[in-house]
């Protein structure tokens, strides 16, 4: 139904959840592939290369991009959580995160490192027969050393106990798109997952809360909902008894999100909110670069906030507008790029389904059968 001119738009009807498991892991790729192409660029170069805007869509790579091991490791945490649901609905229990760790563990494979004979054996799954996700794409130090070590790392035992890097929150989306889980054991797994790589709280609760808002989106909250329920359950100590909340994490995310409201129509910036969004420069000032998890998460989340639309104003930009406006904030910096575009678009995929998706954008995704296929499998297991 169209609207009178200055009247609130309809609201659009809710996606359905196997629409958000495929927009999730699909909009994460794209942005990690559109991130990747300058991952280890300062914005400097950047410019210089794309313009004074950056780099905004994918017909400016000449030579097209990749996914990354953002993506791989998203898909194989899919992976193991699909195996662990397997179990489960065959009527045996099974212990989700020794399957995500053997999950991991073939990824470790197709990186060309070899496991130590400690590391258990696991037959091939679906997953493995796709040589795309064989190809190394700058993997993470921790999460290689960490998984090389043949060792099953968990919070009490953790591997690489100083780390706090970004492969933890990187690869956590698909934790919150499990239905039927309350929150806390949303948390719960995509921390204990975290821990097989990363021994920082940091890392950890990054993980965690970053799965708690992806949880939140497909349950229904919107955008400024789920981010205040995702700072809130660190806020208010509402993690695992006998867990302090890391300070850095709950002071990225308080300032993303009072720069993200800043940003907003109304609030000090340009008619549209254009003109309030943070240069890359302030953006990495304030939030950080994005290679440690904190920072991933701020970052993602303050591009998807800054950008959102007013639902109530007419005119307003639609879900694939958005999409490539937050993608833009989360790859134009000197920092992670593809890393804090990731996860940028697993939050807008989750949130608005597969309407946010730009048609031009998946056409130009590297093997797209591949994520739609992980997606579908998810989305079968849960009954979605």
């Amino acid at each position: 139904m169209s609207s009178e001119p200055g009247s609130i738009p309809a609201a659009a009807p809710a996606p359905s959840h196997k629409s958000r498991i495929h927009a999730c892991l699909l909009g994460g790729a794209l942005g990690d592939s559109l991130g990747y192409a300058v991952e280890f660029e300062k914005i400097d170069a950047i410019r210089a290369t794309y313009g004074p805007a950056g780099l905004r869509d994918f017909t400016a790579l000449d030579g097209g991009s990749h996914f990354s091991d953002d993506t791989q490791m998203t898909l194989y945490t899919v992976d193991g959580l699909l195996e662990a649901l397997e179990w489960a609905n065959s009527g045996v229990a099974a212990d989700t995160n020794s399957c995500l760790w053997l999950a991991y563990l073939r990824w470790l494979a197709s990186q060309g490192v070899k496991l130590p004979e400690s590391a258990p054996f696991q037959p091939p799954r679906w997953i493995d027969s796709h040589d795309v996700l064989r190809h190394r794409r700058a993997p993470g130090n921790a999460c290689l050393s960490g998984l090389a070590t043949g060792e099953m790392g968990t919070v009490y035992r953790p591997v690489n106990p100083e780390s706090k890097g970004c492969g933890t929150v990187m690869r956590s989306a698909p934790f919150g798109l499990i239905p039927y889980v309350a929150a806390d054991a949303v948390y719960k797994m995509s921390a204990d997952a975290a821990s097989l790589t990363h021994g920082h709280p940091s890392a950890r609760q990054s993980a965690g809360v970053f799965s708690l808002l992806i949880h939140a989106l497909v349950s229904g909250k919107d955008l400024h909902e789920a981010a205040g329920a995702a700072l809130s359950q660190l806020q208010e100590g509402r993690l695992p008894k006998g867990e302090d909340p890391d300070p850095a994490l709950v002071d990225r995310l308080a300032a993303a999100l009072r720069l993200a409201a800043a940003a907003a129509p109304g609030a000090g910036g340009a008619a549209d909110g254009a003109g309030g969004l943070l240069d890359a420069e302030e953006l990495v000032r304030e939030l950080g670069e994005g290679w440690v998890a904190e920072e991933a998460l701020a970052v993602g989340l303050y591009a998807v906030l800054a950008t959102a639309p007013d639902p109530t104003a007419a005119g307003a930009a639609g879900p694939a507008e958005h999409f490539r406006a937050a993608i833009a904030v989360a790859v134009n910096h000197s920092g992670d790029s593809d890393s804090t575009a990731s996860i940028a678009g697993n939050i807008l995929g989750a949130h608005y389904g597969e309407d946010c998706l730009p048609a031009d954008w998946l056409a130009a995704l590297e093997a797209p059968e591949v994520i739609r296929g992980m997606a579908e499998r998810l989305a079968a297991v849960t009954g979605a």
